[in-house]
């Protein structure tokens, strides 16, 4: 069965070796219910200035879709023509060609949109300057000393960030990456006047609420604006990961192969397999629902009914959105779509069709 880098690369990240990285170690200081455990929704702590404490190690769980399109709230019209090639030919090659997960190159903004599948943060708070640490050896400083953004930055990876109070929400504002990088695991693109906006306000001891905006008129018609909220992890540490260490055999990313490249689904195929399907039991993910519909000749499919994410075509029952595995749709002695398989690294799901459901056609040009 044909499994892809996404599910790889997942399986390599959250697979790390549990030794020697104080991974049991209880966090100090923090409130703690009768049984020991963290309270999370304990009052949020604050700064010796009286300022929202954002100190902690954090995830920063991206809903899939997102992690795949995280322009898939925008229409088809609002992605330039360039930018839209670009990012179906990045996917229609499952990614081949990624900068960060293949050429091992440091992620770039996609640790703010959640496309890179590090969903770790350390975040260390001073007075002057938030230092942002991930598990892959990257980190992020956000200068809150007054500054204002560079003029005309020479762009890096991981871009320049400065941030402001707005009473108890902290504003961040980072420019200057290298154009070089992706946005979101499926391959969208963005040129260097990427301009992105997060909205931090801490509610609790465990609980931070983050708007993220992306503005980048080369790209897209219109702002980009994704909620992403961070949850705290305490009593333990980062794992150390680095992407040029691990074996190339465990990516296995070879594109699609020339049969697959010439694989064609007949429309009248790809409506038999529109409709809404729901997981049995427990899901490792979080998913509970997948949409399938279809735009032009392409199906498309959403996660808890978001996400629009493509599905490339690998055979006239098999698909790919690049993420969580490989899609097969199994139909009964009838022809009758019953359910999807989907195929993963460590297990294999059985999402049930619900209903029928109306096909819906928008255009994708």
């Amino acid at each position: 069965m044909k499994l892809e880098l996404s599910v790889t690369t997942a399986a390599v990240l959250f697979s790390m070796p549990l030794c020697a990285q104080w991974l049991n170690e209880p966090t100090r200081g923090i409130p703690r219910t009768s049984d020991g455990k963290p309270d999370l929704s304990a009052p949020a702590p604050r700064t010796t200035e009286g300022r929202p404490d954002f100190t902690g190690l954090w995830q920063v769980p991206f809903h899939p879709g997102y992690v795949i399109n995280v322009a898939a709230d925008l229409d088809a019209a609002d992605v330039r023509p360039w930018a839209a090639q670009a990012f179906n030919a990045h996917l229609d090659n499952l990614g081949k060609d990624d900068p960060g997960t293949i050429g091992c190159q440091p992620l770039g903004p996609r640790h703010i949109t959640g496309g890179g599948l590090v969903r770790l943060a350390k975040v260390v708070q001073t007075p002057a300057v938030i230092v942002v640490l991930y598990e892959d050896m990257n980190y992020r400083q956000i200068y809150l000393d007054g500054r204002a953004l560079p003029k005309n930055p020479s762009a890096s990876f991981m871009g320049y960030s400065v941030g402001r109070w707005e009473g108890d929400d902290l504003i961040v504002e980072s420019i200057g990456f290298k154009d070089t990088t992706w946005l979101d695991f499926g391959g969208h693109p963005h040129s260097e006047s990427l301009h992105i906006t997060e909205r931090y306000r801490r509610t609790d001891l465990g609980h931070i609420k983050r708007q993220v905006t992306l503005v980048d008129t080369q790209a897209f018609t219109r702002p980009i604006v994704v909620d992403s909220d961070m949850i705290l992890n305490p009593d333990t540490e980062l794992l150390e990961y680095v992407c040029a260490e691990t074996p190339r055999e465990r990516f296995g990313l070879v594109g699609r192969s020339e049969a697959e490249k010439k694989v064609q689904v007949p429309v009248a195929i790809l409506d038999k397999y529109v409709g809404d399907y729901e997981f049995e039991g427990h899901n490792t993910f979080g998913i509970r629902t997948l949409t399938v519909t279809r735009s032009g000749d392409r199906l498309f499919i959403d996660f808890n009914g978001k996400g629009h994410a493509p599905l490339v075509a690998l055979s006239q029952t098999m698909f790919s959105p690049r993420l969580l595995g490989t899609y097969e749709f199994v139909t009964d002695a009838s022809g009758a779509v019953t359910h999807i398989m989907v195929y993963g690294v460590e297990s294999t799901e059985k999402a049930v069709r619900k209903r029928e459901s109306t096909v819906r056609e928008q255009s994708q040009q």
